[in-house]
């Protein structure tokens, strides 16, 4: 796959642009997968706006957010398109639950980072089966982790290229474009949720603290579910 002339292809482009070409591209093999953060619903809004031959989809671990479950409504509602729900496996979910109990992610990095697999990691292969290009709503300003992704890259768990569109969009531009034009959001993220995940994992962040301190606030380690690799 060349990687470099795809970039050099989106660079400079702006979001609907870049996006519009990689979906002329891959017709019918490019996925966005939201999770409903401010982020997300940028992404969301050009693509729906400009009406690009892009699948939309959400995982639901069970355990979000009500604030999330209603925006996905809202969402749906204001631009009259398909989101495609993805969740875990039934059995899967029943035997974690039955030997380790409700909250067995408080217990261990291990245990967490097994709810995570189950609840989003396995539904994200299924949802990607097919796709050449996955794009997602990753800022390199959200946390220290994410600082060594590229804009355009291949993700060699999932098979596909991977396409960071607001990688080196800062938090006021990301804002600015939600005001301008008028997309919706989660009323979380007026309360200090910044990140928003599973409603068991996330809480409120503190005035200068990262952007991400409230995903798996119990934790101290490199805060990531599985979803995107971590280089190191």
């Amino acid at each position: 796959m060349d990687l470099d002339f795809f970039n050099k292809e989106i660079e400079g482009k702006p979001l609907n642009e870049s996006l519009a070409f990689l979906a002329e591209m891959f017709s019918g093999q490019v996925a966005f997968s939201s999770a409903f953060g401010q982020e997300d619903q940028v992404i969301t809004d050009s693509i729906f706006r400009n009406d690009l031959n892009i699948q939309v989809f959400t995982l639901d671990t069970g355990r979000l957010f009500k604030e999330t479950y209603d925006l996905i409504d809202q969402t749906r509602s204001r631009y009259k398109k398909h989101i495609k729900v993805y969740y875990p496996n039934t059995q899967a979910v029943e035997g974690l639950t039955s030997q380790k109990g409700m909250h067995s992610f408080y217990e261990s990095i291990e245990n967490r980072k097994e709810c995570c697999y189950i609840r989003k990691v396995e539904p994200l292969k299924r949802a990607l089966k097919g796709a050449k290009v996955w794009i997602t709503g990753l800022r390199a300003g959200q946390s220290d982790n994410r600082q060594s992704f590229n804009m355009l890259e291949w993700d060699e768990g999932n098979q596909v290229i991977k396409f960071n569109p607001l990688l080196n969009w800062s938090y006021d531009e990301m804002i600015e474009y939600l005001k301008l034009n008028k997309v919706p959001y989660n009323k979380l993220h007026d309360q200090g949720f910044i990140s928003i995940g599973c409603a068991p994992c996330t809480r409120a962040i503190e005035p200068g603290e990262d952007a991400r301190a409230g995903r798996w606030w119990w934790e101290t380690s490199k805060k990531e579910c599985g979803l995107h690799q971590v280089k190191v």
